[in-house]
Order: C-alpha cells, then structure tokens, then sequence
C-alpha cells in the first residue's frame, strides 16, 4: 500500500521542523571574550626616494594591547568573528643604510576585521579548533615624525619633517581553538597572519612602500550566552 501524499508531506514538514528545531539548539550562540593581542609586523621595506641615502629603509615595532572580540554561531561549525582591540602604537625605526639611526617615528594602527571561520568538532567538545579567513582594513593614523627623521631629511626645529601613511584593505589568516571551561566560560587563542601594503610619505616629498604582512597572536577568556 502506497502512502497517501498527505502523510508524505506530513512526514516531510515534521522532518524539517526537527531539523531545524535541532539546529537552532547549536547556532545562534553569541560569544565574548576579551584578553591580550600582540601584533608583530613582518617588515619588508622599499627604499627611500630621492633624495636620500641610498639603501634608506625602515622597520615598524612590536605593540601589544587591550583586546577581544565577538563571536556569533552560524551553524554548529560555522561563525563570524569580529576582533576588537584597542589602538596599537608602534615604533618606526631606521633600517638599511641607515640601521643606527634609532627611532625616526611612531604611528598608531587599528585593524578592523571580520573573519569566517570554521570551527572543528561537535559543539559540545571540549576543545574546538578553527581556521578563519576573511578581509582586514588597517587604518594607520596620528603618525609622527621625530627630531632624527627631521635630521634625515633636512627638516629644522621650526619647521620638522611630518610623516603619514595610507590606510589599506588587506586579508588575513587565522588559526585558533577554544577550550571550554563549562558550559558557558571558554579560554580562546588564535594566531593570525594578515598580508598588507602601505605607502610612508613625508612632508619633503619623499616616500617609501612596505610589505607591512603582520602577525598578530591574540589570547583570552570568553563567555558563551
């Protein structure tokens, strides 16, 4: 005896609803969490333009700052994250020819981004890996030239060299796990890697293109609700 069409879709729409109702029990979950992050810029620097000593270059410190970030659960193994920090302050040095010089500057830095990721295990595991992928905008501002740079390039008490550097979009890698602590605490660390360019220009003209490609390591305690 074959089912009556009606019992299929019967059959067919209580299926559904299970599978959502099971569905809606592991997605939706927001996640906190807020720690430390460390950025440590992998520095590939172009030369100075003319005029300059040939061979110019620079290199960008290291900055560790307040963090954290937001999470939310697409499916049981698919999120959207979004990193948080405050602004970071990094030192500009010389490098090159002119590797002795100390420091020639300091600029602030904010990267914003927003990473798909894909987190391993059921979501009831106690540690769950994850890569994650997606677009960085890395706004660099307040830069500042000091008395070594305005040294450098011809720059006076009156009248110091400025210093700037242009914003960019760039994409960024990451590969984390959380650890569960129970049902709702969780400790999270991620390390990221984030390919970008920039272009440093100063006031006299001159300027100088770097391979910026930082990598930032990122650990805290979150909450799950």
């Amino acid at each position: 005896m074959k089912p009556h069409p009606t019992w299929v879709l019967a059959t067919l729409v209580l299926a559904a609803t299970a599978t959502a109702t099971a569905q809606a029990q592991t997605t939706g979950n927001w996640m906190l969490r807020g720690g430390f992050t460390r950025i440590t810029p992998d520095v590939d620097s172009g030369d100075l333009s003319a005029p300059s000593i040939p061979g110019t270059k620079v290199d960008v410190g290291s900055s560790t700052r307040l963090s954290g970030g937001v999470s939310y659960m697409l499916t049981p193994n698919v999120s959207l994250d979004f990193p948080l920090s405050l602004p970071f302050t990094q030192d500009i040095t010389g490098d090159g020819a002119i590797a002795g010089a100390g420091k020639i500057g300091d600029i602030r830095s904010l990267p914003i981004t927003l990473l798909a990721q894909y987190r391993f295990f059921e979501p009831t595991a106690r540690l769950r890996p994850y890569l994650g992928l997606g677009p960085t905008y890395a706004k660099l501002y307040k830069a500042h030239g000091s008395a070594t740079l305005s040294g450098l390039t011809g720059g006076s008490p009156s009248q110091p060299t400025l210093l700037s550097a242009d914003s960019r979009w760039g994409m960024t890698l990451q590969v984390g796990a959380t650890v569960a602590i129970d049902d709702h605490w969780y400790v999270d660390g991620f390390v990221s890697k984030t390919l970008l360019r920039t272009t440093a220009t100063l006031s006299t003209g001159q300027s100088i293109g770097l391979k910026l490609n930082p990598t930032a390591v990122q650990l805290g305690l979150g909450y799950r609700f």
